[in-house]
């Protein structure tokens, strides 16, 4: 068992924090671009291409070669649209963690440290609902996941948000993040409502974001 501890955020925390949060949400991006090509219009796309150009050519290499060449541009559209919301959290909160997290508003941000090192990350801040905190930024290395430091981390979480006096803790979770959401739902979190990102990228790939809510007694 590797021994960690949580504590508060620090100022030098800072690079490692940002390349905890950088590592851990780069592992969607396979994920991503699965959900984006079953989306029926993807399927319908792919299946048109291959049927037209095995009418006109009369040959597979043909066809087979633009569906490769498609999936791998649609693999690579949809890594790059992960990675720029990724650099927009960098250059947003995680950019002065200690200004964007400030106990003084109402908020904390937390680390867990282990062999020397960051090794798990999670924040709270003000919701839009009075008398309730978003969680977020909660990431664990993935070399250090199953020994209890991502519970850990949220109950301290939690218990900061009892402290302040709050009624509910709330959090947004994407439609590929499996083994996140089964973790909310073991600490209490239950499904609150679920909505489709506004943007074209959502629209088009149905991506979904699943809001979880903890209410405190």
């Amino acid at each position: 068992m590797v021994e960690f501890r949580i504590r508060p955020y620090r100022p030098e925390d800072g690079e490692a924090v940002r390349e905890v949060f950088a590592t851990g949400m780069s592992e969607y991006a396979p994920a991503l671009s699965l959900h984006a090509l079953r989306q029926p219009w993807a399927l319908l796309l792919l299946g048109c291409t291959f049927c037209l150009l095995l009418a006109s050519a009369r040959s597979l290499l043909l066809p087979v070669l633009a569906v490769t060449l498609l999936l791998a541009l649609a693999r690579h559209l949809v890594g790059c649209a992960w990675s720029a919301y990724i650099d927009r959290c960098l250059a947003d909160d995680l950019r002065d963690v200690a200004a964007a997290y400030a106990e003084s508003d109402g908020a904390g941000f937390w680390v867990a440290e282990a062999d020397e090192r960051v090794v798990g990350t999670a924040g709270v801040r003000p919701a839009e609902a009075d008398g309730e905190l978003m969680l977020k930024r909660m990431v664990v290395r993935k070399d250090y996941r199953g020994l209890g430091v991502g519970t850990a981390l949220c109950r301290t979480a939690l218990a900061f948000a009892r402290r302040q006096g709050c009624r509910a803790v709330v959090l947004n979770t994407l439609m590929v993040q499996h083994e996140a959401r089964a973790f909310y739902e073991r600490l209490g979190f239950r499904r609150h409502h679920r909505y489709v990102l506004p943007t074209v990228y959502g629209h088009l790939a149905n991506c979904t974001v699943t809001v979880y809510r903890r209410d405190l007694p």
